[in-house]
């Protein structure tokens, strides 16, 4: 794929602008160069799968806008001062900082697992108070804001553009601005929220203008992503619950400090759902991303996550999981069953050309990948084309390894055509290889370990999901070769069943029975 990059920034790269409600093409401010801010977690607690499910999904961006040649600037903020990390501090009994410190190194150390790339700056509120102060002063000196008694309001009567981005009427608007802040009658307006918040005693404060006192949840992002891409940039991205309020306030507050502030498009993913309903630290009815890969590997969740478009909401389910996990383990298997193959012949030279139909399936597949990545990054199609170059890799396999010890063509026609014959089959395989791993490579779901490491990772999960040691499986499977040595036929349908129903398969080959990791059956 490497040789056709230049062809690639030429393509239309069209994405969902929540603020448009439609699809357009992307134009960057600057020809070659995007700037993208993603709000960041709060951290007060281990992130859970809706972070992973906004992380992965605008690092699915990240990568992509990358193979299309563009330099992204990618801002991704840590909220390292709230209420909610300074309630769980004052029951831990701990400095605020130092817990929201904690946190976010731990997030980063899921986002590692995840494979998610490092953002260009990582930006934390607690470093960025002069600019939020600044910001508020603009908003303030505007006619934008109030202070009332140490805290400062935004006066949403006062820009006229409010709700714009949500489309909400300002009737309908929650007291407050949002869950983040608590009803006070001494506003203009219930739906006025807070840009700064006067100190209270026992909580980290700074010092501003208006007294001693922490910024408002809304304006930081404003502030820094003003810092970090200018009053301009092209990308602004999150979950959809950050709509409203938060979205909404941000651009209201962008444009009353700065009325030249733009976002060219707004983006938002879905919600991770279980039972129907939207998983969140609120509801106590989450999963965090260490819950899950307990048990599953990381690019098995990276998997699951990227199987649903990234607008639409993920279902949760332990069968979902299942799937991803062993649809993972069949795209590292035959890579690393091809890769085996190929080893010794890697630094051949081959005179013959891939195969028409080879060539045909690289090319259409390469062209549906970008057509798909394209066209609002539809990862769930780009994962269900890969099964048709998989499919043809395992097939060619076989077809090279008959080659290879002489059953098919050698024993049929003279040496030099079955030289020949094994060359077509390297060069196909070598395309195939090629094409697939650079595919999964800007999906993130090329391991930085070699695939055996990963497949053993897999199968250790397998176990474990299973309830059973690799002792406790090898004794299972002696008991069913010594029951169908004895003919005992249903004895060893009912041990592969009960294997199978836990996620384990078993297949017999020529040098005995052996495994690997299936979805559970419940036959």
């Amino acid at each position: 794929m490497a040789e056709k990059e230049p062809e690639t920034i030429e393509r239309k790269l069209v994405l969902f602008n929540t603020m448009t409600k439609q699809k357009e093409e992307f134009k960057p401010i600057v020809e070659g160069k995007v700037s993208m801010y993603v709000c960041g977690v709060t951290p007060y607690d281990l992130s859970h799968i809706g972070h992973a499910r906004a992380y992965v999904a605008f690092d699915v961006l990240h990568r992509y806008l990358r193979q299309l040649r563009y330099d992204v600037t990618y801002v991704r903020n840590f909220t390292d001062i709230d209420d909610k990390i300074i309630k769980r501090a004052n029951e831990a009994g701990e400095d605020p900082l130092k817990l929201s410190r904690h946190f976010s190194d731990e997030f980063l150390v899921d986002m590692a697992m995840l494979q998610c790339l490092p953002p260009t700056h990582e930006p934390r509120v607690t470093e960025h108070m002069n600019q939020i102060r600044d910001m508020i002063s603009k908003i303030m000196e505007n006619g934008h804001a109030y202070t009332i008694e140490g805290d400062v309001y935004f006066s949403v009567d006062s820009f006229p553009e409010y709700c714009r981005l949500s489309g909400r009427k300002l009737d309908d608007n929650m007291a407050g601005g949002g869950g983040r802040v608590t009803v006070d009658t001494r506003k203009k307006n219930p739906a006025d929220f807070a840009l700064w918040k006067s100190a209270k005693p026992g909580e980290p404060s700074w010092e501003s203008p208006w007294g001693q006192g922490r910024p408002g949840w809304h304006i930081e992002c404003s502030a820094m992503s003003a810092q970090y891409l200018g009053l301009k940039f092209d990308i602004h991205g999150g979950g959809k619950d950050l709509v409203f309020p938060h979205h909404e306030n941000e651009l209201a507050q962008s444009r009353a400090a700065n009325p030249e502030s733009c976002v060219s498009c707004w983006m938002h993913n879905g919600f991770v759902n279980r039972d129907n309903q939207k998983m969140s630290k609120s509801e106590n009815n989450f999963f965090t991303i260490r819950d899950i890969i307990a048990n599953y590997h990381p690019l098995a969740l990276r998997f699951f996550l990227m199987r649903t478009h990234y607008r639409a909401d993920v279902n949760y389910s332990d069968r979902a999981l299942d799937n991803a996990s062993d649809r993972v383990f069949y795209i590292y298997q035959t890579l690393q069953d091809c890769e085996v193959a190929l080893t010794p012949f890697r630094e051949g030279t081959y005179k013959v050309q891939v195969p028409d139909d080879v060539k045909e399936l690289v090319q259409k597949f390469h062209a549906s990948f970008f057509e798909s990545m394209s066209d609002d990054l539809h990862t769930t199609d780009v994962l269900d084309d890969l099964v048709e170059p998989l499919k043809t890799i395992n097939g060619t396999l076989k077809k090279f390894k008959g080659v290879d010890e002489g059953s098919d063509y050698c024993n049929n026609n003279n040496l030099m055509q079955g030289k020949k014959q094994q060359q077509a089959l390297i060069v196909a395989l070598l395309a195939l290889e090629k094409e697939v791993k650079e595919v999964i490579g800007i999906l993130g779901l090329l391991p930085t370990s070699s695939f055996a490491e990963v497949l053993k990772q897999l199968k250790d999960f397998a176990l474990k999901r299973a309830g059973m040691t690799e002792e406790e499986l090898s004794n299972k499977i002696e008991e069913r070769t010594l029951a169908r040595k004895n003919k005992q036929y249903d004895e060893s349908d009912r041990i592969r069943k009960e294997l199978t129903a836990v996620g384990i398969s078993l297949m017999d080959e020529p040098g005995g029975t052996v495994w690997r990791p299936c979805e559970p059956s419940d036959e």
